[in-house]
């Protein structure tokens, strides 16, 4: 155990840091920095709270910066080498426990746990134990931590045997899988994963249902819960953000570019999402296209608004999959397309600019997940919106849990019901529409962002 204290008070953890590099052409590095609730949050403790921020460098520029000794206040960002960080994000995170804890597993074919899986866990404990003596070592005595995410699950109770005197938190934005599919990773990975997150003092998760079936793996595979606690913190959107940001000229200029490509007089109903697999975007797709095949008269009535942006797209799973969405969409467009009407207007690249003015011009939004830990899209729309939006939601989103009773609930495997919850949202009483958007903006700003951290703040630290 390291002999002396670092001078941290409140330390947060996660993969992907509040700041990023990138090297320009004259060898110089320009910083970007990001936004959510952590930032949110560890900003509204205050400067005098001796906070720090560890986090992984990701691309060239950020080791760049790591080697040059450039960074920014209250961040330290690890070097973790390439092939490491690959293995333990991509090979492990999001390719075995992403896939775990939202059930995406094809299980007649995978998942083999075979020689290459335990290499590439070893290098998961490798970057795992990167950041609990990182953690160790800049934390004051009697420090508060929270550690974010799947990505980092054996850190708390590494960080427990190297610093019993902090109070350590785990967050997780993800699902949690119940036992009986938690327990498809090998029999010691499980116990361990569990392990790890239980060298905590507080848990923390989006929705009681996920807490819930982290309970249950851990009585089932290691005999319960011991000393950890497990709280609920349902994230909300951040409402006074996106009303300003949603409202500023480039904004504007794509609501005006967003509506000549649908056209005067025509409903929209909107998805924003990453092409991740757990999103469903594929059957959304199959959704709209059964609404226009069994209900013509929606015919050049209404467009599908449909923004999938790339995602994870070093796995090929994710870019088959980014490329099946572009396909039924040019499919549906061939189908039912006339020279006045294109059915499905699809965009690719990443803007946000552009996501906001489909929220405020969406009549119905579609956020159907096959599981999702929450959905902020859901709460966001609502916030947004100009005229007031229906709101079509799967059930398996955490999402539900806040806003089910004013949404179109649907089960996210059945095509025609999602076809008939959009009919059903498309011809909804203006009224009953507006009254419904109010209930959800209420519930979706329950919790914003900086209030989320600082209650889990307050939790671990009472």
């Amino acid at each position: 155990m390291a002999s002396t204290f670092g001078a941290a008070r409140v330390l947060v953890a996660s993969n992907r840091g509040p700041v990023s590099y990138d090297v320009q052409a004259d060898g110089t590095l320009s910083a970007r920095r990001g936004g959510g609730g952590l930032v949110s949050g560890l900003s509204a403790i205050g400067a005098d709270a001796d906070a720090l921020w560890v986090c992984s460098a990701l691309s060239d520029g950020d080791r760049e910066a790591v080697r040059r000794g450039v960074g920014e206040a209250g961040v330290r960002m690890l070097d973790i080498p390439a092939d490491v960080h690959a293995d333990a994000y991509n090979g492990i995170a999001n390719s075995v426990l992403w896939f775990v804890h939202h059930m995406l597993y094809q299980t007649p074919l995978e998942p083999v746990f075979d020689a290459e899986f335990r290499r590439q866990w070893a290098s998961y404990e490798t970057y795992n134990r990167a950041f609990a003596e990182a953690l160790a070592d800049e934390a004051a005595q009697g420090a508060a931590v929270v550690v974010q995410d799947y990505h980092l699950t054996l850190v708390p109770g590494m960080l427990r045997e190297l610093r019993p005197d902090l109070r350590i938190g785990h967050f997780s934005h993800t699902p949690w899988a119940p036992p009986e599919y938690f327990r498809m990773l090998p029999d010691d990975v499980a116990e361990q994963v569990l392990r790890g997150m239980l060298g905590a003092d507080r848990l923390g998760f989006l929705t009681r249902r996920w807490a819930s079936a982290f309970e249950a793996c851990a009585v089932e595979i290691v005999g319960g819960l011991g000393d950890t606690r497990i709280g609920v913190h349902g994230l909300g959107a951040d409402a006074d953000f996106l009303r300003e940001r949603s409202h500023e000229a480039d904004v504007n200029e794509r609501i005006t570019a967003l509506r000549a490509e649908i056209g005067a007089g025509r409903r929209a109903i909107v998805r924003v999402d990453r092409t991740e697999l757990s999103k469903n975007i594929v059957r959304g797709l199959h959704a709209y296209e059964h609404l226009l095949a069994s209900r013509p008269e929606w015919r050049e009535r209404v467009v599908h608004v449909a923004f999938a942006y790339p995602s994870r797209q070093d796995l090929a799973v994710y870019r088959d999959y980014t490329a099946e969405v572009q396909r039924l969409a040019e499919e549906i467009n061939s189908a039912y397309g006339t020279p006045g009407w294109t059915p499905v207007v699809l965009h690719v690249k990443d803007d946000f600019a552009r996501s906001l003015a489909a929220y405020r011009l969406a009549d119905v939004a579609l956020v159907n997940p096959i599981r999702d830990g929450m959905n902020l899209v859901a709460k966001e729309v609502p916030v947004v919106s100009d005229e007031g939006c229906v709101l079509v939601l799967s059930r398996e989103a955490g999402a539900y849990e806040e806003l089910g009773d004013d949404a179109i609930v649907v089960n996210p495997y059945d095509v025609i019901g999602t076809a008939d919850a959009l009919h059903e949202a498309l011809t909804m009483a203006p009224g009953e529409r507006a009254e419904r958007t109010k209930r959800l903006a209420a519930a979706a700003t329950a919790l914003p962002p900086a209030q989320w951290f600082l209650d889990q703040l307050a939790a671990l630290e009472g």
